[in-house]
């Protein structure tokens, strides 16, 4: 009888912040295939104590698509455990793809995202009334390019706030991008580094000095640089909150 595969967000760092049902599927698991160098061994020994472990670090993505496989066609219940959230920045499509292919079921569970994570280290909306209503997540071109129009430098004529994945170590270039699309150079800036983990810091600053003072701190990777005007500034008042619709919800409901 085929077993099969659970995808558990793992969250951002904190053992806490895993789901609940992530973690009753983890409790069960028979084998469960762990990022590394992002998750500690501790941790996921706690979250599966009658596992089988294997740190995921190190390998081609083809190896382990191949050991998820072959241990649910053994009847094995195996988690991939993915860091934050599996449908951000994952290699999430490319694993179910081959599970299907295999006719292997499978299931994802979400997990809380760094973003989430970030938004409440800060203690700030990423979206505030009167400010922004939009949040673009994004990250530099790397190997895998980027679609046409998606460059930091074109999304940010948004004015929007943004949330930039996997470029702290680019903060200069990414700085002039954001400058060159039409951000202000008092615009705030926050970089949060290894949110939710004890290792956890907040640089913030703007957009004028926020590279200096990143490179004081020696940030060069595990970081989200939140950009945008809703940082350390009040929205408006939410409409959902005025006396206009609260009688209007109390009118449909009559």
């Amino acid at each position: 009888m085929t077993g099969k595969v659970y995808f558990v967000g793992a969250g951002p760092g904190d053992p806490e912040l895993i789901t609940v049902k992530g973690l009753r599927v983890l409790e069960r698991a028979d084998v469960v295939v762990y990022p590394g160098s992002l998750t500690p061994k501790d941790t996921v020994e706690e979250w599966a104590p009658h596992a089988q472990l294997i740190d995921s670090y190190g390998m081609k993505l083809e190896e382990i698509t191949e050991t998820l496989v072959e241990n649910a066609k053994r009847g094995k219940t195996v988690v991939r455990l993915v860091s934050g959230d599996p449908f951000i920045y994952s290699s999430l499509d490319e694993q179910k793809t081959v599970l299907e292919e295999e006719n292997v079921p499978y299931e994802v569970i979400p997990g809380v995202s760094s973003i989430n994570a970030a938004a409440a280290a800060l203690g700030e909306e990423l979206t505030k009334p009167g400010i922004s209503q939009t949040v673009i997540l994004t990250r530099p071109a790397g190997r895998s390019g980027k679609p046409e129009g998606e460059s930091i430098r074109e999304l940010a004529r948004h004015g929007c706030t943004m949330v930039i994945f996997l470029g702290v170590s680019r903060i200069r270039s990414i700085v002039r991008s954001l400058l060159d699309g039409g951000y202000d150079p008092s615009t705030p800036v926050a970089v949060v580094y290894k949110v939710s983990t004890p290792e956890e810091k907040i640089v913030r600053g703007t957009l004028a000095d926020i590279a200096d003072k990143v490179e004081r701190e020696s940030i060069k990777r595990t970081a989200l640089i939140i950009v945008g005007d809703v940082l350390g500034r009040p929205g408006e008042r939410s409409y959902l909150y005025s006396e206009e619709y609260a009688s209007k919800v109390r009118g449909d409901k009559e």
